[in-house]
């Protein structure tokens, strides 16, 4: 079967394609027949061998996976499902542990269904776990036009969240608007349309995967009491500092957000999540926009694009 490899650390210009032999699923993995790859920024880290985890090449790419189901504990053959695991789902049959397998609502196709695990779930336990999001709270959100920006855009909303988008230009902020935002601010000069936009009072939580140089006009953003979530540095300008003396006299807090570390060693963990996502999929609050697709061979420009700060929503490799 043919899979998307990485052969040499040397970044996604040197991606091949390649024949690998069928995985042979354990008792406890669902075989799955693979129609579409989510492009992630673990995928561009890990050609790099720049991620934190580090498997010895030769090995496939993709995180997100979404297809139909060949075997496996509790599916049916033919199931639409996705899927999420730390890499090997660039090929045409993989095999992932039960617990992080999903059953794909007939509504979403399977282009849509590769953005639902790492990028919701990413938000779900940013939103719900780490920052205590309550309804009728504001979110400002920082690289709204992503992946995991319209994720969070639409669970915040799923949870009852006023939410401010932050983009760095026009054509994003269209973008946002249509995946539910409720306001849309330039980048530039930021923190002073958020001062106006909420009264002076600041917002209660910001999600951050940018870093770098918002972090601070981030923190003077937060209201008594608020929440800054380090998701992220898709910046990349270095990792942002912070004086603490600023958390004291304005009580408020910085908050790291490490989905992957915290789920994927807690098993049951991830479908509690997804049982919480359910029921906003079904109201249509959630509806992954999908920024573009690529052939199986393209997986390597889908990096380039998604490290050049083009993807609008989610980037997908179809496989078949």
């Amino acid at each position: 079967m043919r899979a998307v490899q990485v052969t040499s650390l040397s970044g996604p210009e040197h991606l091949e394609v390649r024949d690998v032999p069928e995985p042979v699923p354990g008792e406890d993995d669902v075989l799955i027949e693979v129609h579409a790859v989510g492009v992630s920024f673990p995928d561009l880290l890990l050609s790099r061998g720049e991620y934190q985890m580090k498997p010895e090449p030769p090995f496939s790419l993709g995180v997100d996976v979404a297809g139909t189901v060949v075997s496996g504990p509790g599916f049916a053959p033919g199931d639409r499902v996705a899927a999420v695991g730390g890499w090997g789902g660039a090929q045409e049959r993989v095999a992932i542990h039960r617990d992080s397998v999903f059953a794909l609502p007939d509504a979403l196709s399977y282009a849509e269904g590769t953005a639902l695990p790492m990028n919701y779930l990413t938000a779900q336990f940013t939103l719900a776990e780490r920052a205590g999001l309550r309804e009728g709270e504001t979110v400002l959100v920082h690289g709204a036009a992503g992946g995991v920006g319209t994720a969070t855009i639409q669970v915040a909303k799923g949870y009852g969240a006023r939410t401010i988008a932050v983009v760095s230009n026009e054509e994003k902020g269209e973008l946002a608007r249509s995946a539910g935002a409720d306001e849309v601010v330039l980048l530039d000069g930021f923190k002073d349309a958020v001062k106006e936009l909420t009264g002076g009072r600041g917002v209660d939580v910001v999600v951050d995967v940018v870093g770098g140089d918002v972090f601070t006009d981030s923190l003077r953003s937060l209201a008594p009491q608020g929440r800054l979530m380090v998701v992220g540095f898709a910046a990349g300008q270095g990792i942002p500092e912070v004086k603490v003396n600023r958390l004291l006299l304005n009580n408020v807090d910085v908050r790291g957000v490490g989905w992957g570390a915290y789920a994927m060693v807690r098993p049951g963990f991830m479908q509690q999540q997804w049982a919480e996502l359910v029921p906003m999929i079904e109201a249509g609050t959630i509806k992954p926009p999908v920024g573009a697709t690529y052939a199986f061979e393209e997986f390597g420009q889908a990096l380039l694009d998604l490290d050049a700060r083009k993807a609008l929503g989610k980037l997908a490799v179809l496989v078949r």
